[in-house]
């Protein structure tokens, strides 16, 4: 799909059309997880019984009783299926994002209900294979946190902490995002590197900060721009792509969620390359109800726990 093109593979009013009752959502589920026909989750079986009173599968032999729900994030969900429909929509078709108070009074839930529903929408787009990054490829890093807050007269202004995020774009390709828990280093930014980008990359363009070691090799060239000497583009050497990235990121914490934990700021993360990485897919709505069925559960109790 070019950058012109319109509409996209859905919008609200088709989607209030084609999934606007329980049994619509259901079906399409159905589909999209058992494209042969429903098989027990439990022993693989596809010879199974439908229990239409209680919108059920029985297997014939292992006796398993389940849904379209078991074993995703949907599980132990009372949500209605309309719900989850409408705020996966909302979520992928939010350039800068949505926070869960905007889905709540849009869907009619408790706000409990509703950030405990986007995180499991995060959760599905997390486990989806992202491949390594090719081609023209830029790394740069970030800082997230809010501005000094006055304390008092004698401390004066206290430092507010910054989260650290790193960050990798292919031109005119996919993003690849992490949060660091401490100083960027050289080990770092190489793991890093090794994780998500292609060794056989042609380019690879940062800044010139210690942090970044030389990563040229036999099919690698590394450049660097040298933004203290007020270096900004040589040639087709830059990181105006992925400080792009950074833009849009940091609009969509101030105008949508106004206030990211450092706990969650990977799930955010993700949310946020999944929407980037498919910005051009006519298909995203489908292919986000896919990967909610292909997640695992998620418990509310596993999400507020504190980090070990």
């Amino acid at each position: 799909m070019s950058k012109s093109s319109t509409p996209r593979g859905m919008n609200l009013g088709k989607l209030i059309e084609e999934y606007g009752s329980e049994e619509k959502c259901r079906a399409f589920l159905e589909v999209l997880r058992w494209p042969d026909g429903p098989m027990c989750p439990k022993c693989d079986e596809k010879s199974v019984s439908r229990i239409a009173t209680r919108n059920l599968y029985e297997c014939n032999s292992c006796r398993y009783q389940f849904s379209v729900r078991t074993g995703t994030v949907l599980q132990d969900s009372k949500l209605a299926l309309w719900k989850w429909f409408m705020a996966t929509f909302l979520m992928t078709e939010s350039k800068k994002g949505i926070s869960a108070n905007q889905i709540r009074r849009m869907i009619g839930s408790t706000y409990r209900t509703s950030w405990f529903l986007t995180h499991r929408i995060r959760e599905a787009m997390r486990m989806v294979e992202r491949p390594k990054l090719s081609g023209t490829v830029e790394v740069d890093e970030t800082y997230i946190g809010g501005k000094p807050r006055y304390r008092s007269r004698k401390r004066g202004y206290s430092p507010t902490p910054k989260t650290i995020v790193i960050g990798a774009v292919e031109r005119g390709g996919d993003v690849h995002l992490r949060m660091e828990r401490h100083p960027v280093g050289t080990s770092s930014t190489a793991r890093f590197v090794r994780q998500h980008i292609d060794p056989r990359a042609p380019k690879i363009y940062s800044d010139s900060s210690a942090a970044y070691p030389d990563f040229s090799d036999d099919d690698t060239k590394h450049e660097r721009v040298n933004h203290r000497e007020l270096e900004w583009v040589r040639g087709d050497v830059h990181t105006n792509t992925v400080e792009s990235v950074w833009s849009l990121f940091k609009r969509s914490i101030v105008g949508s969620y106004h206030h990211l934990s450092t706990k969650h700021m990977d799930s955010y993360l993700d949310e946020f390359e999944w929407r980037f990485n498919n910005r051009f897919n006519d298909r995203l709505f489908r292919d986000t109800l896919r990967a909610l069925m292909r997640s695992e559960t998620m418990t509310y109790k596993k999400l507020i726990e504190r980090p070990a």
